[in-house]
């Protein structure tokens, strides 16, 4: 058996302050995810992104609720410079054409190749935003046969209505994640 860590989107555009799309408390959670790149109980580190073309359909421009965010090339896409990338090996990318919805890690067929390639059986989830991509990223690998655990120590929800990101959480719960603070057991 093999784990992998998904880092989700810990990009400038989502982490305060002056992210265009800002999640509160998403910057306090770099520590813990460097922290957690580093352990060698993950046999590979993979970050996802979103990587959205100027025309996507989630911006409010196009009809949808967020405003522009992580555009491609744009410095507010690139993963933080608070992530230690040195552990990461892969980037997979999300939501790279117009009508994609970008939530989920999974979009991207990368994803379950390199999972498979190396052999992962089960992945740890982090990163932002538990509500989004956290959930929807976590929710497919659970659909694709993965064990999954979700590290509540590591992740900070939009909460665009109050609870959404518990809602996300006791979810992932009832479809069998492992949700847990894993800075509590180390």
């Amino acid at each position: 058996m093999a784990d992998a860590l998904l880092i989700i989107d810990y990009q400038r555009d989502f982490l305060p302050p002056g992210g265009a799309l800002a999640v509160a408390g998403g910057d306090g959670i770099a520590r813990r995810i460097n922290a957690l790149a580093r352990d060698d109980a993950f046999a590979l580190v993979v970050a996802t992104r979103d990587w959205h073309p100027p025309d996507h359909r989630s911006f409010r421009e196009q009809g949808g609720p967020w405003p522009p965010h992580c555009v491609q090339g744009t410095p507010g896409a690139e993963l933080s410079p608070q992530l230690d990338r040195s552990r990461i090996a892969v980037i997979v990318d999300a939501g790279v054409r117009p009508q994609d919805d970008g939530y989920s890690g999974f979009e991207s067929p990368r994803m379950l190749e390199v999972l498979r390639e190396h052999g992962i059986t089960a992945v740890t989830v982090v990163g932002l935003a538990t509500d989004y991509c956290v959930l929807h990223t976590a929710r497919d690998a659970i659909g694709a046969g993965f064990a999954v655990t979700v590290d509540t120590s590591a992740v900070r929800p939009v909460d665009v209505r109050p609870g959404d990101g518990e809602r996300a959480l006791a979810e992932l719960g009832a479809l069998g994640a492992r949700i847990v603070d894993l800075s509590a057991a180390g």
